[in-house]
């Protein structure tokens, strides 16, 4: 059957909702993040100190988003904000030990999240599933 008959793309919409809506309430309880606010500190935790530009891009979100998101973990002592000393328009963000610690307390709801998915899908259609996805997602930025 086709895509279409699966109606594939429905399907793909309606469960990364309640996947995202899940981990967000999960991730609310225990780390006060959203999955879009660990996401950013996962990647200035490992890369840091990024411009808000790297992030936007590692994201794939407009500078826009990731500075109010900036500015909601700057709030909450999740992460340091400096002036790129390269470029004094840019700004720097560094991980905290407060965001450090936050991250660790999500790791046991992504972990419930994965340990869905694994219960759902074999290991041999995981494989196949996410070769599919990462060939969407080429596609889609070509």
């Amino acid at each position: 059957m086709s895509a279409s008959e699966h109606r594939l793309y429905f399907l793909l919409q309606l469960v990364a909702h309640r996947l995202k809506k899940r981990a967000d309430g999960a991730l609310k309880d225990s780390a006060g993040l959203t999955t879009a606010q660990a996401a950013a500190l996962s990647i200035i935790a490992k890369d840091g100190p990024v411009t808000q530009r790297f992030v936007a891009d590692k994201l794939s979100q407009r500078e826009s988003a990731v500075m109010t998101m900036a500015s909601r973990l700057l709030a909450a002592d999740y992460i340091s904000r400096k002036r790129s000393p390269s470029d004094g328009r840019a700004w720097e963000l560094a991980i905290t030990q407060k965001g450090l610690a936050a991250l660790s307390d999500i790791k046991a709801p992504f972990g419930e999240i994965n340990a869905l998915l694994d219960k759902n899908i074999d290991a041999q259609d995981t494989e196949r599933l996410a070769a599919s996805l990462k060939n969407i997602l080429a596609a889609l930025d070509d």
